[in-house]
């Protein structure tokens, strides 16, 4: 069963939502998140990359940073532009991105569910990302960034949801990226109860976006023992129906010393590459990709599903049939000569960086599916890096969970 609690969120002052409000700390470079601060006082980014607020080249991990987040934290409470809900509730989050609209449930969820494997996770964490959110969370005694969960839908969830939204939300905001944010606060005992009653007939939870915070979340758990509300993490959390997938496409530096010529006969000896290929793959299996300025198109269905849905992925073909054998990327975790780009970019992104000679080639991918990754994660599966860009992001300070 999944236990999902209702918490006083700290939320920002509705008339300044907008203001303060960014996408999350780990899809922009420090310095792109300076730019987008710039004569802003209210952005959360000074918070959750507070390096922005100290000179240029600063340790991202210094002592400094941490000090100078919980600063301006403490200062967005002290000026009332954040504020703390006076009783537990839970809340309902929808985000409208063009044609695509998606509703959440904002919940604090369990760390002991975490640990025990109810909440389940699909990849590995990197110690020094996974220490970075503890610091944060321990240094501003609040978790500011929501892990994103998804759940198999539930229609008596879905119609709850679609009654309540139909009154005025709370926050109503859209974003300089056109993505509409709009948030409800559920107080009412009845609803509350029914929420949790539902919830328990769930049996698991997956984490879609989020294992750093998750597992940092955890970490501050079982050092503080559960204290206070530790034993808790900020949760929104989305019916599996709702998610949007967009594919994470890649880009490599060089052709590991082929010509031309040979490149395209080792890729042509393994799949029949169609000439009059498109940049965006139509199904499952299919793989664009660019070089010498058009797009070709190829096809890697298996002969044999594998029993391992790992080995089933196309970003796993792509590695084990195209990457390794012939670009000579072994692991594509640590290499330098592989860059990931997220699907919002689009195929247009790609053509730039192979067309400005910056990278030599590029694969585009059709998007993972929701049901793949559930199932990878129910049977304990790892996926590769960079398997799936989930959008729209949630944003930032839209609610805080405060331990």
């Amino acid at each position: 069963m999944a236990v999902l609690k209702p918490f006083a969120a700290l939320r920002p002052k509705p008339e300044l939502a907008s203001q303060i409000c960014e996408l999350p700390y780990d899809v922009m470079s420090s310095e792109e998140a300076r730019e987008i601060a710039a004569g802003n006082p209210l952005s959360f980014l000074r918070v959750s990359k507070p390096e922005i607020d100290l000179p240029p080249g600063t340790d991202v991990y210094a002592p400094e940073v941490y000090a100078k987040g919980k600063e301006n934290f403490q200062k967005l409470i002290t000026q009332g532009a954040l504020r703390q809900d006076g009783q537990p509730n839970f809340y309902l989050y929808r985000q409208i991105m063009g044609g695509h609209s998606q509703m959440g449930l904002v919940a604090a969820a369990s760390c002991e569910e975490y640990l025990r494997g109810v909440i389940k996770k699909h990849e590995l964490t990197r110690p020094d990302k996974e220490d970075d959110r503890v610091r944060h969370i321990e240094t501003l005694n609040s978790q500011t960034g929501p892990v994103f969960l998804t759940y198999k839908a539930a229609g008596a969830l879905d119609d709850f949801v679609a009654k309540k939204i139909s009154e005025k939300p709370d926050v109503d905001f859209t974003a300089k990226d056109g993505v509409r944010h709009s948030s409800w606060k559920i107080s009412g005992a009845e609803d509350i109860q029914f929420i949790e009653k539902q919830f328990a007939q769930i049996p698991y939870l997956y984490i879609a976006d989020g294992h750093h915070r998750s597992a940092a979340a955890a970490r501050v758990y079982q050092s503080r023992r559960g204290a206070g509300q530790s034993g808790s993490f900020l949760a929104v959390i989305f019916p599996h129906s709702q998610m949007r997938i967009l594919p994470y496409n890649r880009a490599l530096k060089d052709l590991n010393g082929h010509s031309p010529e040979q490149l395209l006969h080792k890729i042509g000896a393994r799949y029949l590459l169609s000439e009059k290929g498109r940049p965006n793959p139509a199904k499952k299996h299919e793989i664009g990709f660019y070089f010498q300025n058009k797009w070709r198109t190829f096809d890697m269905q298996p002969k044999a599903l594998h029993k391992d849905a790992v080995e089933n992925l196309d970003v796993t073909l792509l590695q084990k049939n195209i990457l390794a054998p012939v670009f000579g990327i072994d692991d594509p975790r640590t290499s330098r000569r592989v860059a990931f780009v997220g699907g919002i970019r689009g195929t247009p992104e790609l053509e730039k960086l192979v067309d400005s000679g910056e990278f030599a080639c590029a694969f585009s991918m059709f998007p993972t599916g929701i049901e793949d990754l559930m199932a990878i994660a129910d049977a304990g599966g790892i996926m590769p890096p960079k398997s799936t860009w989930f959008e729209p992001k949630l944003r930032d300070a839209m609610f805080c969970h405060m331990i």
